[in-house]
């Protein structure tokens, strides 16, 4: 249901315009969105194309998530640290060619100290080389529907045709915490990590500003300027800040401050109806049962202006005619808001049960009755 929501409800809600307007933020673009919804609260140009800079090993620890969850890596697992990764520019880990080191170690290198030693690393890790790595970046960008999003490398070193969008950023951020919520909790909360005799501090300011923040990256080029991407969890409700290009490390933390803040204090989290919970029962035609059970596979959640739940009003619209077979899961019509007489979005409704066909008789008797219908 999540990705579902994600797909039908990135725009900016009209909903929104009836809440306090975003404050000013210091950035070139920004975007505020909250997880437990998928929707955007707030952005300014959230479609236009910056340098990503570190926010690219985002994409870097999803994929080497991806491995170790199909046991293409462990985490105990020594790596050979090559030239390349060894002499790579701009922050480092400090891994040596001569100590092998383990996956766990460059995870949190890569992590807390942003190095780009450690995700040449990793990369060639996984991969084989830093080149097909990013071909993979590329492939699961794709996936996600980062559609204004390409990598060239693993670290975020600068590059011409190496770019993306603080909307793709939030769908990236928004997948790792979604499919990966151990690694992110264990990796992305870390204030601090020694390796090779030298201690490094997350630049992450959040993490030491905010309780309620617990990850999740920063980056930085003189083109790309003080990016930010932060998540607070209070509650039940998680909100992301995506932010580009701000003016310096104390800005980029505050203006992250800020959004996280208005988010938490103008909106509210509601939740509709349970997984699993039938919205309606809807009419099946040349089916082994007349009626079927159809509603969210998991708890329905949006996000409305503060105060402004009881205004929210719910119509499902099945598929008609709905013909067996039919299999759970398998959509079955769209769950229709409005909020005080305005549209607010539409959602995919699946079916919670499965309807096998119905014997010959009955399929011809719905035949025939559809006839005149």
């Amino acid at each position: 249901m999540f990705r579902a929501i994600v797909t039908t409800l990135l725009v900016l809600s009209a909903a929104a315009a009836l809440a306090q307007q975003p404050p000013a933020v210091i950035g070139r673009a920004w975007v505020l969105a909250d997880l437990s919804s998928g929707q955007l609260l707030g952005s300014e140009r959230p479609d236009e194309r910056f340098e990503p800079a570190s926010l690219t090993k985002l994409m870097t620890a999803y994929l080497v998530f991806t491995a170790l969850r199909d046991k293409k890596l462990a985490l105990d697992q020594r790596v050979t640290v090559s030239e390349r990764a060894w002499h790579a520019p701009g922050s480092r880990m400090f891994v040596e060619p001569r100590t092998p080191v383990s996956v766990d170690e460059l995870i949190r290198g890569m992590v807390v100290q942003s190095g780009n030693d450690a995700c040449i690393a990793l990369a060639e890790a996984v991969a084989g080389s830093e080149e097909s790595f990013a071909q993979l970046m590329n492939r699961e960008a794709q996936r996600l529907g980062m559609q204004q999003t390409q990598f060239m490398n693993a670290s975020g070193l600068p590059d011409p045709r190496h770019y993306s969008t603080a909307r793709d950023l939030y769908l990236l951020v928004a997948a790792l915490i979604r499919d990966f919520p151990a690694e992110y909790a264990l990796y992305y909360s870390q204030k601090e990590f020694r390796y090779n005799n030298i201690t490094q501090h997350n630049r992450n300011r959040l993490l030491w500003l905010d309780p309620t923040v617990d990850g999740v990256k920063t980056g930085y080029t003189e083109a790309a300027g003080y990016c930010l991407i932060a998540s607070s969890r209070r509650g039940s409700r998680r909100l992301v800040s995506v932010l580009l290009g701000s003016t310096s490390e104390s800005v980029r933390a505050q203006e992250s401050q800020k959004l996280l803040n208005w988010g938490f204090q103008f909106f509210d989290a509601v939740k509709l109806y349970d997984g699993q919970q039938p919205v309606k029962e809807i009419e099946v035609w040349k089916g082994d049962k007349s009626r079927l059970k159809a509603g969210f596979r998991s708890d329905f959640v949006v996000t409305v202006p503060k105060g402004q739940a009881e205004k929210l009003k719910a119509e499902l619209l099945a598929t008609q005619p709905l013909v067996a077979p039919i299999a759970e899961g398998q959509r079955v019509g769209v769950l229709r808001l409005s909020l005080d007489g305005k549209a607010f979005g539409e959602y995919p409704v699946v079916a919670l049960e499965s309807a096998a066909p119905a014997g010959i008789f009955g399929r011809a008797w719905d035949t025939l009755r559809l006839w005149f219908k």
